[in-house]
């Protein structure tokens, strides 16, 4: 009875949990006008119009017929918003927004499902024994599919003009003191890396799998990122313009979009903006730069530095002096707050470096988790003893090519769920627009 009842609280916690999802990936679309939602704002991307279908056909996809036995009712939309990944590979996207179906078309679509899939999940609460055996699972990834669409939605509505959104208000500058970053060094010792299922029920996607430990070198780190004013000198001293600080690769990327400054960065006379998902404000100097990774590698090796592996990230954000014993978060057991960092929505924008100062690491390193992901030099591959997801094989696997980087940390945008130690985002070298940022290591 203990074992059901246990059960029967997860589930009721994790219906919760999917309607709060759903509210923020509602408010976002509730931000763009009428007349944009078919706009593309990044080239790569799909338009808005297939993001507004594809989080409700994703769910269906992923619980109706495999965890509760339901009919599909709309076979073509099920089919045509089923798959969110960058159109990437053989050219920019060509579709056109005829090609699309009504706006109102789609919203009936989202309705009828979610009141399809609402009751369908009542009944499985209602009778906990007879569930699917990975529906608590498959609920898991819905929501944080989810929550992850929020993000991506929140930085591909940044690269809309402001009218062609309903505005809320610009942020100005945080006033705070601003935090002078240094190198500290971290001693040898080890990191954990992946997640340990110790009762069996704590969520992870496959690519966390499974926990290991490694033995991690000494080495000296940033204690804050890299903001937009030392980013700044790099442009001045003519980083843009020395290829001997890019690889072939991403020399070639940056000459042939002609890439001469951080995305987020528009140039006006001899000032510099931000441009913010509401309006633009002159470029706060103390706040985070958000760059490529090509761009990142480029500035670390302008400093005679380099970026972080994944592990140095662990050692530097979880150990502590000891070399042995490690923390759940780099401040310590406490669940994620807003005192600890800017992140879980609270923000559009990100804060000047340094601005939570209760959510340093142990070794003093600061704004490990949110404000920014922060890019590592670490390729994205499989842990040892990797398994996909039986209901979902593609998941991370489609990724582990060697072009894309591990990320780590979380944004202004991330969910606080997925602040957990041993979550992997990951990127191509050459995307400029998610909210991403660095430090630099010295070995």
């Amino acid at each position: 009875m203990g074992a059901v009842a246990s059960a029967v609280r997860i589930r009721h916690d994790l219906q919760t949990r999917l309607l709060q999802a759903r509210g923020r990936s509602d408010e976002l679309f509730g931000i763009v006008r009428q007349e944009a939602i078919y706009e593309r704002p990044v080239p790569e991307r799909h338009r808005l119009i297939f993001y507004l279908g594809h989080l409700e056909a994703f769910d269906w996809n992923l619980l109706a017929e495999r965890a509760f036995g339901l009919r599909p009712f709309q076979r073509t939309f099920d089919q045509l918003f089923a798959f969110g990944i960058d159109p990437v590979g053989g050219g920019l996207p060509t579709d056109q927004p005829m090609d699309w179906p009504e706006r109102g078309e789609i919203e009936r679509y989202n309705r009828r499902l979610r009141d399809e899939l609402d009751r369908a999940i009542e009944t499985a609460l209602a009778h906990p024994a007879e569930g699917h055996p990975y529906l608590t699972t498959m609920l898991e990834v819905a929501i944080e599919h989810r929550l992850m669409h929020a993000e991506t939605l929140a930085y591909l509505l940044h690269r809309m003009p402001s009218e062609r959104k309903i505005s809320g208000p610009v942020e100005a500058r945080w006033k705070t003191h601003r935090s002078k970053s240094q190198m500290v060094e971290i001693p040898e010792g080890q990191a954990t890396l992946g997640l340990h299922r110790e009762n069996g029920d704590e969520f992870g996607w496959d690519n966390e799998l499974a926990e290991h430990t490694v033995d991690v070198g000494g080495f000296a780190i940033d204690t804050c990122n890299v903001t937009n004013h030392d980013f700044l000198r790099f442009i001045q001293a003519g980083g843009y313009e020395n290829c001997g600080l890019w690889s072939k690769e991403d020399w070639a990327w940056k000459e042939r979009d002609h890439v001469e400054h951080p995305a987020f960065w528009k140039r006006e006379g001899n000032l510099w903006n931000y441009c913010g998902m509401f309006g633009e404000i002159q470029l706060p100097q103390d706040w985070p730069v958000y760059v490529s990774h090509a761009e990142a590698s480029a500035y670390a090796k302008w400093l005679g530095r380099k970026l972080p592996s994944e592990e140095q990230f662990h050692r530097a954000a979880y150990g502590t002096p000891d070399g042995k014993s490690e923390r759940t978060y780099p401040w310590g057991e406490e669940v994620p707050s807003e005192r600890h960092g800017n992140f879980d929505f609270h923000s559009w924008e990100p804060s000047q470096v340094g601005s939570h100062p209760t959510g340093a690491s142990a070794f003093g390193v600061q704004d490990l988790v949110g404000n920014g992901w922060e890019w590592t030099r670490t390729p994205f591959a499989a842990f040892p003893g990797f398994a996909p997801m039986a209901f979902y094989p593609g998941y991370s696997a489609n990724f582990f090519d060697g072009k894309h980087y591990v990320m780590k940390g979380g944004s202004p945008r991330t969910a606080a769920c997925m602040l957990r130690r041993s979550f992997r985002n990951w990127f191509q070298p050459h995307y400029p627009y998610v909210y991403a940022t660095f430090r630099c290591v010295e070995d």
